[in-house]
């Protein structure tokens, strides 16, 4: 085998096998973690403060309930998030629904 190559395989295997390697590998895998707990924290907090602001108001709009529940409630679900969330939207889930308030103004 060429030297060159028996020095490549050195290095690659010294590389891989080194600690320095893993805890780089750990380290992202840590920083991944944090962003996604951070990023269930951030969902729980809007689905509970929404869902309490429509509670209180004793009624939803179409709108509000599909972004609450199709664009935070269920990525926030898939996510791990507990069981505080699901009890709100569980409330959430049994007001009226009325049709959307939105009305554009022509000009």
């Amino acid at each position: 085998m060429e030297p060159w190559i028996q020095t490549t395989i050195t290095i690659m295997c010294t590389l891989l096998a080194s600690s320095g390697f893993w805890a780089y590998i750990q380290k992202r895998g840590d920083a991944s973690n944090a962003e996604k707990r951070l990023l269930i924290g951030l969902a729980h907090d809007r689905i509970i403060w929404l869902g309490m602001q429509y509670i209180e108001r004793g009624w939803i709009s179409q709108d509000e309930y599909e972004n609450l529940h199709d664009y935070l409630f269920i990525p926030y679900s898939e996510a791990g998030g507990n069981g505080s969330a699901a009890k709100v939207m569980k409330d959430v889930d049994n007001l009226p629904v009325h049709k959307t308030g939105y009305k554009s103004k022509e000009r």
